[in-house]
């Protein structure tokens, strides 16, 4: 992934320390990269996830909605696209955890999968296409930021890993390409939409966005508890 610290995504993270270490180094990963996460908790975070791309999916159809370029409406496509791509691996890789098409049609939305998700809507509907892209990049580019660190941090175990598939697909080059477009499209509409006031204001969505998505991985341990 082609971060740096001039990237809008790379002063986001720089300025929110606290929020971001909480995300993405949050227990329930460092469970998953040493093996150690219990197979329920997965399970639960794994049907939350497909409910949760759901909705990804319908904030890419409002980024489509909300472009007024070419290039806007060509990137808000390619990333419903991607999303949709993922949904069919995802629901392959259910299976193989015992989760089937029907059992998570009939899942109900957890409270935080509901939050974070209705915040990304209700953020891009009241906002711009930048605050909608803003509160959207914790997941779609922080999850190729926690597979690296993953892949790098438990190196050693990983090839035995019943998680590796997982940590695998989200450092790989395909969703990696889609975190680049994404950080990307950060810095262009940032040059169009921004101005030296404008940073304040985003990162305060992105520090409510990573807040709420932190809660998705604290519900997936909550199950055991």
């Amino acid at each position: 992934m082609k971060e740096n610290a001039q990237t809008l995504f790379g002063r986001l993270k720089a300025a929110a320390p606290e929020e971001w270490n909480a995300f993405a180094r949050h227990d329930f990963l460092r469970r998953l990269g040493d093996g150690t996460l219990g197979e329920e908790n997965f399970r639960q975070y794994l049907g939350q996830d497909y409910l949760f791309l759901v909705q990804l999916a319908r904030a890419y159809g409002l980024a489509v909605f909300k472009s007024d370029s070419l290039e806007d409406l060509r990137q808000a496509a390619a990333g419903m696209a991607a999303i949709l791509d993922e949904m069919g691996l995802h629901l392959k890789y259910c299976h193989d955890w015992g989760l089937t098409v029907d059992e998570m049609g009939q899942l109900a939305e957890t409270g935080a999968t509901t939050a974070y998700t209705r915040y990304v809507l209700e953020r891009g509907v009241a906002g711009d296409l930048l605050d909608l892209h803003v509160v959207l990049a914790p997941c779609v580019i922080g999850f190729a930021d926690i597979s690296t660190w993953l892949k790098a941090e438990y190196a050693e175990t990983m090839d035995d890993n019943p998680y590796r598939v997982w940590v695998d697909g989200y450092a790989g080059a395909d969703y990696r390409k889609l975190a680049d477009a994404q950080m990307a499209q950060l810095d262009t509409l940032l040059a169009v939409r921004g101005g030296p006031d404008r940073f304040p204001s985003l990162l305060a969505q992105f520090r409510q966005a990573v807040r709420l998505v932190t809660a998705c991985w604290e519900q997936g341990l909550a199950v055991t508890r």
